[in-house]
């Protein structure tokens, strides 16, 4: 328990958890930033499917219209995954804004520490003294000015040792529906079953000859020596 006087400070846990409900903030924005690339994608397939070449190569233009066609698949179910983090898991971690006020109480009562510490020495101190008239009267009236203070900081310290570890357990209970709900929403396996089912769809819609990797590899070899034969390419 970091309350303890006497004690070596410890980690609070508060800190701890707010450094772990941070670190799953950033990393649940990043999910949902690497989904959003998906974007990019559907743009890439506009601007291929745009391209003047598409309208001389009947070919090309299916290849592009089914690239496009599966980029805005992709799109689609991306952005409905970002949806459902930002509903199930960003929105929540709003919880984080408790730490502030936990943090100052904290800092209160680390105060309230300081201040018990500096009188009690002062009693302490008058306690040594040879009991003289006006050293009894010091005494006593340390011992008045320390009473309110070590009542201020029990008071605290009491507070925070009834409350820190019901907080801290409450994270479990906080999380908990928020990632079974993610889960139940946009299971992982449908998900990557779905990206899997748009780009074999895809693969199909381009891939109409069926060429083997020798082959392909050939047919790319043989396009290259033509561009090469051509007198606007220079020589190697």
């Amino acid at each position: 328990i970091p309350f303890k006087i006497g004690q070596p400070k410890k980690q609070i846990v508060s800190k701890t958890l707010e450094d772990q409900t941070k670190k799953l903030h950033k990393d649940m924005k990043k999910s949902t930033e690497a989904d959003l690339m998906s974007k990019a994608a559907v743009k890439i397939s506009v601007d291929l499917l745009s391209n003047p070449l598409c309208e001389q190569d009947q070919a090309l233009l299916d290849s592009m219209t089914a690239l496009d066609t599966a980029m805005r698949r992709m799109d689609a179910f991306n952005q409905e995954k970002v949806n459902q983090i930002q509903k199930t898991v960003i929105d929540p971690l709003k919880y984080s804004s408790v730490f502030p006020s936990l943090n100052m109480a904290v800092k209160r009562r680390e105060q309230a520490l300081q201040d018990y510490k500096r009188l009690q020495s002062k009693v302490e101190k008058y306690e040594e003294k040879e009991k003289t008239g006006p050293m009894v009267v010091k005494l006593h009236q340390a011992r008045e000015e320390l009473r309110p203070v070590k009542e201020d900081f029990e008071a605290k310290n009491k507070q925070l040792l009834e409350e820190m570890p019901k907080f801290y357990s409450s994270r479990i209970d906080y999380f908990q529906p928020s990632f079974e709900a993610l889960i139940r929403a946009q299971p992982q396996v449908v998900y990557f079953t779905e990206m899997h089912k748009i780009f074999s769809e895809l693969t199909e819609q381009i891939d109409q000859a069926r060429l083997t990797d020798p082959e392909r590899e050939r047919e790319n070899e043989a396009r290259l020596n033509e561009l090469r034969a051509l007198s606007i390419v220079a020589d190697d």
